[in-house]
């Protein structure tokens, strides 16, 4: 506490203000701050709290702690090349200050009133000992060694004030750019310049008149605010009971809609007297007959319109300042459009800004060796990922000037990459579980009945009509060796029959033969060529069961399926081995359509494990 009331005493009368928070009572505000330890010093500016980070506390750190948080933008550099810009830029509604002093580096105070003014004064910055700013030392005949503050409003000519000191007391800067703070003929830019130029004032006998030119803001309109301007230089009034100024209407539409009745039609350049007796209420008084209402080409000089417009402004005025006088009319008006305010854009690169400020400042050291090893890490990813990739490309290139690599070979290889893979599983044992029983609810399992010596040319056959559903996530594929099943699918046979009694099947009638199965309902499909499905399918296992007990001897059953069709058919037919599977594409549209018969059965048979 003994140092905060020694800052507040080496910042007295600046436009710093310093306060005590108990973190015990305020831990919200606390929390906001973004504060860590306790003591902690925050400084809040824009809005941003920005923290001090050292661990000693003087008055020399705090300062430049200071310094390096004041905005870049609230001052400009100004040399003998760009004074007369600079001085000339008050169309933006700030006067503008020239700052002299013999060193290099700004002192702070002079930093803290650019901040404090800065939408009302535009400072400027100029080093004594640059010789860059010999000229305009000489034309302001200002001392080499001392402190010197030059006011200007629109006349850039001779300053409005100036003090030259070694030092200047921080009171003596802010009551002198306090005093200074507005144009010779200010703009209603904002409310904040309608409550400085006309503030409020109930008491009619004191009341503030403020006298309003009404403008376009274009050169057509220039004429008419040079001739106010110099009305405004000319006139005897005292500051505190009329001002003169003007305003855009473009930008201030509404208060222009408030105080339109009255109004003359279609003036040029229209002036109002206005008293604001409170902060929303005005009463108003339109000067009219005023030649800067009609077109100036109707008096023989400009010294008439001049003097015929100030006649009309100081009759109209000294009545109004009296007493027992009121003004016309009364309205209600709503606070002046900010001029001055930040576009959306600007807004966002100001906390973008803020963001950036606030992140270096937290970053400790570890924090930045952690995030260096972070970037070290995906460089080094990225180059070894690069590294590689040039060596395959240095091998391919190596392979195709020995001719085992050509460019057909290399998009085929490409293309074989890309395209989905079909893997057709055997059943087997170990298998087993996993293909049938386990199955997740709404998957299925195709499997391809074959022997050793039939399975080189039906599963080619097979592969090329489930081809077109690899890519389903409920399918599973495969084959199986009816030597290593028979027992398998003879009692799966049965259970769908419902049959106590076992019974064998001849295997090499059960070539070709496509089941699927739903492990999770317990059931399955069947498709085979010489058995296809038609309205009859109760009796089509029972003939099935049949033809797969016949035996038979020929020594030429390996080339062909040699099976009756119908009883009531009598044409025996001959289905080759390369054949068995050319209706198996229709039979799975059917099966996906759920249009074939399915055979419920109790429990899955066990697999034989030999």
């Amino acid at each position: 506490m003994d140092f905060l009331l020694f800052l507040t005493h080496q910042f007295r009368d600046s436009c710093i203000h310093f306060a005590a928070v108990n973190a015990a009572y305020e831990p919200v505000l606390v929390k906001k701050s973004g504060v860590s330890s306790i003591p902690s010093l925050v400084m809040i500016l824009d809005g941003h709290c920005y923290i001090y980070r050292e661990n000693v506390y003087t008055l020399a750190k705090i300062k430049e702690f200071i310094r390096k948080k004041m905005p870049y933008s609230i001052t400009q550099r100004v040399f003998d090349q760009n004074v007369d810009d600079f001085l000339g830029g008050w169309i933006d509604n700030r006067v503008r200050a020239l700052i002299f002093e013999p060193r290099n580096k700004t002192r702070l105070r002079y930093l803290i009133n650019a901040y404090a003014f800065q939408y009302r004064v535009a400072f400027g910055i100029v080093d004594l000992n640059d010789s860059r700013t010999e000229q305009t030392q000489k034309r302001y005949n200002v001392v080499p060694n001392l402190d010197t503050l030059l006011m200007f409003n629109e006349d850039s000519r001779s300053p409005r004030a100036k003090i030259s000191m070694p030092e200047i007391p921080v009171q003596t800067l802010n009551d002198i750019i306090s005093t200074n703070q507005y144009l010779l003929l200010p703009r209603l830019s904002s409310q904040q310049v309608l409550e400085g130029v006309c503030p409020a004032e109930w008491s009619q006998p004191r009341k503030r008149l403020c006298v309003i030119l009404i403008t376009e803001n274009n050169d057509s309109h220039n004429f008419a605010r040079i001739v106010f301007r110099n009305i405004a230089l000319q006139a005897e009034y005292s500051i505190e009971r009329v001002r003169f100024t003007y305003m855009f209407k473009e930008r201030q539409k509404d208060f222009i809609n408030a105080i339109s009745k009255g109004a003359e039609a279609d003036p040029l350049c229209p002036i109002v007297i206005i008293w604001r007796y409170d902060q929303t209420h005005i009463k108003y008084e339109w000067i009219k007959g005023a030649p800067l209402n009609m077109d100036s080409n109707q008096y023989d000089s400009n010294e008439q319109v001049i003097n015929l417009t100030r006649r009309y402004i100081d009759n109209t005025i000294q009545r109004l300042l009296r007493t027992s006088e009121t003004l016309s009319y009364e309205t209600f008006v709503k606070n002046l459009f900010d001029e001055h305010a930040q576009s959306l854009i600007n807004r966002w690169l100001s906390k973008l800004e803020y963001t950036c400020e606030y992140v270096i400042d937290n970053l400790e050291k570890e924090h930045i060796l952690a995030l260096l090893s972070l970037l070290g890490t995906i460089v080094f990813m990225f180059a070894v990922g690069y590294v590689m990739v040039y060596f395959v490309r240095v091998e391919e290139e190596s392979l195709k000037q020995k001719g085992y690599l050509n460019e057909n070979n290399n998009s085929s290889l490409k293309l074989n990459r890309t395209a989905p893979e079909l893997k057709l599983h055997e059943l087997r044992a170990e298998k087993y579980n996993g293909m049938v029983r386990l199955l997740k609810p709404g998957c299925r399992t195709i499997i391809l009945v074959t022997d050793l010596k039939t399975r080189p040319k039906l599963i080619p056959s097979f592969h090329k009509a489930v081809w077109p559903y690899r890519k389903s996530k409920t399918l599973l594929f495969g084959h199986m060796l009816i030597e290593k099943g028979l027992l398998w699918y003879s009692e799966l046979l049965r259970l769908s029959l419902c049959e106590s009694k076992s019974f064998k099947i001849n295997p090499r009638n059960c070539v070709g033969t496509v089941i699927a199965l739903n492990g999770h309902r317990k059931y399955f499909c069947m498709y085979h060529a010489k058995h296809p499905e038609t309205s009859g399918d109760g009796k089509r296992l029972i003939k099935m069961k049949k033809h797969l007990e016949r035996d038979t001897t020929d020594p030429e059953i390996g080339a062909f399926v040699e099976v009756n069709s119908d009883e009531s058919d009598c044409e025996q037919k001959i289905l080759l081995e390369e054949n068995l599977l050319d209706g198996l594409s229709n039979w799975l549209d059917r099966l996906f359509e759920g249009s074939t018969h399915r055979y419920n059965i109790n429990y899955w048979p066990d697999f034989p494990t030999k």
